[in-house]
């Protein structure tokens, strides 16, 4: 089966129902001005609300958070933004991603968590849209119960509706370079999205948008094999043995995820490196390991929930490396710690007033959605990528070369599977006078990138670079 669908029956109904949705839409998002938490009037423009997808019973209710670019917001560029998951919410990356803010690192006693300037938020340079995708993420609901089900396809489908209704809205963006972007898990959206919004240009739908591309960071991209390049990525980063190394080689063929019952050997060798792996941060192989916290109103995810079909053997591993490591870790050392702040913001009344958040559409508002009504359909987009470079779309696929979870080594694998010509091979790309990673550009219009030091999310754990980065490929057209 083909992974990207082609020109079939599905691709004709999105058409239909994007020319022939209602043309009365909701009224256009509202400004806020001020935020609980963060002291003064805030130094950006931001709007959030709401965009009815699913046909004409616009049964699921996406909410964004449109930030207009700091700079110049009339022709900087516009990016629809996607957090991974799938569920996670847009606030997430607004706060301690790629947005302009961050939580203050307060313990939690009660009180309001307050919030500060990120001076390296990527709306420094470009208008960005944070969207809850799909539905059941963050703020956004679905009105009946058939609806608040979604796969791959369906949410990125309601992906693209979102981008022509919120255009119909705020048709002074309609000319402005569209990108669509993400991390992690939208490494499966951030494609399939960019291929509707394709044909529908292609097929005359209105209103024309100004497509010019996507970016992806540490991209979920072929599914469960992405997992397979973590063994020979903590070889190279001196994570486990030699003569372990050799072994699941040899035992294994280069295969780690579906494991034959009968290969006694290969299975006891990933055994041990699964428990091994479990003892680091899942998302940063130089930051601290957070001890399990059932109590947790977060629900962070773990390296395997990012792709939630993952081998039985790896959970176990997981589930056994965080037992042992559970009684001599401070908890509050680690990143997914802090990440309670947001929860504890977001479910406040006071904060949902301020952005306007319809009331009884979300009892308890999680980062992630533990209990997201999800299935996931599509298990590789590179025919995806292939496709789109054949339309002329320019990409930047970047990976943080400290992510042990999705490492660059399974990045450059799908790239290189597509056998497109390398323009410029291997080399440094530069930030302040310092290498900040290494890149490769590609005939087709793809730049690749490695973040040095970066984790999962590189504009969390390497801010600067990042920036410099997305400015760049943003502006320039690659990072040299």
């Amino acid at each position: 089966m083909s992974v990207y669908l082609g020109p079939t029956l599905l691709f004709v109904v999105v058409v239909l129902e994007l020319c022939f949705s209602p043309a009365t839409v909701v009224a256009a998002g509202s400004a806020v001005t001020h935020l609980p938490g963060y002291e003064g009037t805030l130094p950006f423009e931001l709007e959030t609300g709401y965009i009815g997808v699913g046909g004409k019973g616009e049964e699921v209710q996406l909410f964004y958070y449109f930030i207009k670019s700091e700079s110049n917001p009339d022709t900087d560029p516009l990016v629809v933004w996607l957090t991974g998951g799938p569920g996670c919410s847009g606030l997430w990356s607004i706060t301690y991603d790629n947005g302009p803010l961050r939580f203050n690192k307060v313990e939690y006693n009660g009180s309001l968590p307050t919030l500060s300037l990120n001076a390296y938020g990527w709306t420094k340079v470009a208008n960005i849209i944070f969207l809850d995708l799909p539905a059941g993420t963050g703020f956004s609901y679905a009105i009946t119960s058939r609806a608040n089900h979604s796969d791959d396809i369906q949410a990125s489908f309601h992906g693209s509706q979102f981008v022509q209704k919120w255009l119909k809205e705020h048709p002074n963006f309609i000319s402005n370079d569209l990108y669509v972007g993400g991390e992690s898990y939208a490494g499966i959206f951030v494609p399939i999205v960019t291929r509707f919004l394709s044909d529908g240009i292609e097929a005359g739908v209105t209103p024309w948008i100004n497509l010019k591309g996507y970016l992806s960071g540490n991209p979920v991209t072929t599914g469960i094999r992405d997992f397979n390049y973590q063994i020979q990525y903590a070889h190279g980063m001196g994570l486990i043995s030699d003569d372990l190394y050799k072994s699941l080689e040899r035992h294994c063929n280069g295969e780690y995820q579906y494991i034959e019952p009968s290969n006694l050997l290969c299975m006891q060798n990933v055994a041990t490196f699964y428990q091994l792996h479990s003892e680091l941060y899942a998302f940063h192989i130089l930051e601290p390991a957070c001890a399990d916290d059932n109590a947790s109103p977060t629900k962070a995810p773990k390296c395997h929930n990012v792709v939630n079909n993952g081998p039985k053997l790896f959970d176990q591993r997981r589930s056994l490396g965080e037992r042992n490591k559970s009684n001599n870790l401070t908890t509050a050392n680690c990143r997914d710690h802090w990440y309670n702040l947001m929860s504890y913001w977001a479910n406040e009344q006071i904060v949902r007033d301020a952005i306007h958040i319809r009331k009884g559409t979300v009892d308890l508002w999680e980062f992630c959605n533990s209990n997201l009504s999800y299935t996931e359909k599509t298990t590789d987009v590179t025919s995806y990528h292939a496709y789109l470079s054949t339309k002329g779309y320019r990409s930047l696929i970047y990976s943080g070369d400290h992510d042990p979870c999705i490492t660059y080594l399974s990045t450059l694998a799908w790239i290189k599977s597509l056998n497109y010509s390398v323009i410029d091979d291997w080399k440094s790309w530069w930030a302040d006078d310092q290498v900040a990673g290494y890149t490769m550009t590609y005939s087709n219009g793809m730049t690749f990138a490695t973040v040095k030091g970066g984790g999962h999310t590189v504009p969390e754990s390497a801010p600067h670079q990042a920036l410099a980065m997305f400015t760049k490929w943003i502006q320039n057209g690659g990072l040299q």
